[in-house]
């Protein structure tokens, strides 16, 4: 029977990419649609333990209803534990700025996350199929992408599984006529304003009129592109850990990483492998462009996304998080200077007269133009061009904190005092700061 193929279909796929495991709970997504109803009857007939979880997004008025009603009777049905919620997606799209799709994407995927975290799911499954894949190749390639973007959805992203991606839309619907598996229909799948209902609705059966096996050619070509893209990835994590000569992997975004623009510019695809770099720390391809062409330009050019900041300084390349580094701690004590004192040359620690500062001291970042009279000199001098003079990277620069008093430098923290209140042999009282980290 068909049934009984398709659910091996599914379960093969399963198992060759080693999505699921028995014995253990997996949640489905179920909004009630074919898909999701699908995905629920399968894994329940090879035999998977399963918990459903519905979405309510509030956004069809009495067809979201309805929807959550036909779950809840589904589940009810074959004695499936249901997980429910309630959204306000119109509310937090316009309060995130993001559109109503991504919204509800948004507000899923971190509600499921919420209930992975209490230990008794392995993965959440999601209905994902063949048609979808194309469609999501289709999009990326028409919005401009990379290889990956043309190797369609893949069979597992964390804890996200796809078991369905073996089968077509319509081979889904034939399963649950097979099985007398009645399900709800979103109205919204209908309408064209959506890019990949046009694709669903138009494009693709165009393309079929040109090649009627244009979906099976497809999927094959992306299958072959995820394959290439294994093995372009393995060669770029290679090379990428040459020349940054990290431990860990160049995905790990939460590190700095410097490395030699010659030394880049003379591997194979520079451009390529500087994207590797970029694309995961929120850089576009319009700031990647811009960015490679600065690796031959002036030393100082500094570019941001939302999460990272990369900067061009002499011949090095420094990519880096751009949080606001955590201020020093100081620890602070007043002494009496008698014959014996003798002040401290550790740069880790300030000795300065107390008679010449006026509380509170403040603690900032260094900002364009400061200014201090170095300890031992007489006259003014830039922080830049100090910070310089003590072969200071571009980078570290940004980071420098300066202890103040009203406006004055005190110190420079970790490095030099300003010479205005130094101890002279005048001074009667020392304020001692340390530096502690």
């Amino acid at each position: 029977m068909k049934d009984e193929v398709y659910a091996r279909r599914v379960g093969r796929f399963i198992e060759e990419n080693g999505l699921l495991v028995r014995g253990e709970k997996v949640l489905v997504a179920l909004s009630g649609g074919s898909d999701s109803v699908a995905l629920l009857r399968l894994l329940l007939s090879l035999g998977y333990c399963c918990e459903a979880a519905h979405c309510n997004f509030q956004l069809r008025g009495d067809e979201s209803e309805r929807d959550e009603q036909f779950v809840r009777s589904l589940c009810r049905q074959w004695t499936v534990p249901l997980h429910t919620v309630r959204f306000d997606t119109l509310h937090y799209a316009e309060e995130q700025s993001l559109s109503i799709e991504m919204a509800a994407r948004e507000l899923r995927y971190n509600w499921f996350g919420t209930l992975l975290e209490k230990g008794e799911l392995q993965a959440v499954a999601v209905a994902h199929h063949r048609d979808d894949s194309l469609e999501t190749m289709l999009i990326n390639l028409i919005r401009g992408t990379g290889i990956d973007g043309l190797t369609g959805i893949a069979p597992r992203n964390g804890h996200v599984v796809r078991p369905l991606l073996c089968l077509s839309h319509q081979e889904i619907l034939d399963y649950l006529q097979e099985i007398n598996q009645t399900y709800v229909t979103d109205s919204s799948n209908l309408e064209d304003h959506f890019v990949r209902n046009k694709i669903r609705h138009h494009l693709l059966p165009m393309m079929e009129q040109i090649n009627p096996s244009v979906r099976s050619s497809m999927a094959d070509t992306m299958e072959h592109l995820r394959q290439v893209a294994d093995l372009y990835h393995h060669a770029a994590d290679r090379q990428l850990q040459q020349l940054t000569q990290l431990s860990q992997s160049h995905q790990a975004t939460e590190g700095p990483i410097q490395l030699s623009i010659q030394q880049l510019l003379q591997s194979c695809s520079p451009q390529a492998l500087l994207h590797e770099l970029l694309a995961p720390r929120g850089f576009n391809s319009t700031q990647e462009q811009d960015i490679f062409q600065a690796l031959t330009g002036p030393s100082g050019r500094c570019f941001y996304s939302k999460t990272h900041l990369v900067l061009k300084d002499r011949e090095l390349l420094y990519i880096e998080p751009s949080a606001t580094p955590a201020p020093p701690r100081l620890e602070e004590e007043h002494i009496p200077v008698t014959e014996a004192f003798i002040p401290s040359r550790s740069s880790q620690v300030a000795c300065l007269d107390a008679a010449k500062l006026k509380h509170p001291l403040t603690l900032r970042l260094c900002r364009q133009g400061d200014w201090f009279i170095p300890f031992g000199m007489k006259g003014r001098k830039k922080l830049s061009d100090y910070l310089t003079d003590c072969k200071v990277p571009l980078h570290q620069k940004r980071q420098q904190y300066v202890l103040c008093c009203g406006e004055d430098i005190v110190w420079v923290v970790g490095r030099r005092i300003d010479n205005r209140f130094r101890i002279d042999a005048s001074t009667q009282e020392a304020v001692i700061i340390r530096c502690l980290g």
